[in-house]
Order: structure tokens, then C-alpha cells, then sequence
């Protein structure tokens, strides 16, 4: 118990001592969408887990979702893995670089810049 925030839990204790996902890699900048509206009647979900589906009713990535609910990333991941295989998430990875200018063009600017 600390004074100032409350009732404190670890993470490992959020996470019942898993260090890793029991699926799936989440980069910070994966998306997270909820795939049904209430997860109430599931059994064997924590409150964590609980807010995850709450909050990913909109679209979030992984580190949003760590922020809102003041949990550490590696936390985080975990439980969406608990998510992810219970289908109750979707996690879409972030883009590849596809698009984007090739680095030789960056290193061009930047001595273009530096010629000024």
C-alpha cells in the first residue's frame, strides 16, 4: 500500500510472472483494435485485460495503451497476447518502409543542408 497512489501490484503480478507474450510480437507502434464490444463474460481475464478491450473499442497503438493504462509496455504485450489468442483483439504491425525515400536521398539533404 503507498500512501500517495493506493493499492500498488507489480507487473509480474498483473502478468501472473510471464515475461513474454504467449503469442504474437507487438512492436510500440502496432495497432490494437477490440474485436467485440464486452469481454465481461469471459472468464479468467483480469481487470487489465478488461480495460484493454474498453479501450481499444478505438483503434490504438501498443504504447497508447500502455500509457492510458499506466502499465509498463512489456505488461502490456503480455496480456494482449492473453488477448490476442482468446480473439477478443486484433493487433495489425506497423507498415514496412515501403514508400519511403531511399536513404541516399536523406544523406543528400543533409549534405545539401550542410553546404548552405
Amino acid at each position: 500500500m503507498d500512501d500517495h497512489a493506493g493499492p500498488v501490484v507489480r507487473p509480474y503480478a498483473v502478468t501472473r510472472g510471464r515475461a513474454r507474450p504467449v503469442t504474437g510480437t507487438f512492436d510500440l507502434i502496432s495497432l490494437v483494435t477490440a474485436t467485440r464490444a464486452d469481454a465481461g463474460a469471459e472468464s479468467g481475464l483480469g481487470p487489465e485485460h478488461l480495460a484493454i478491450v474498453a479501450l481499444c473499442q478505438r483503434m490504438q497503438s501498443v504504447a497508447e495503451v500502455a500509457a492510458h493504462l499506466d502499465l509498463p509496455v512489456g505488461t502490456v504485450r503480455v496480456l494482449l497476447g492473453d488477448l490476442v489468442a482468446r480473439e477478443l483483439v486484433m493487433v495489425r504491425p506497423p507498415r514496412g518502409s515501403a514508400g519511403l525515400p531511399d536513404e541516399s536521398v536523406f544523406e543528400a539533404v543533409i549534405n545539401g543542408l550542410r553546404a548552405l
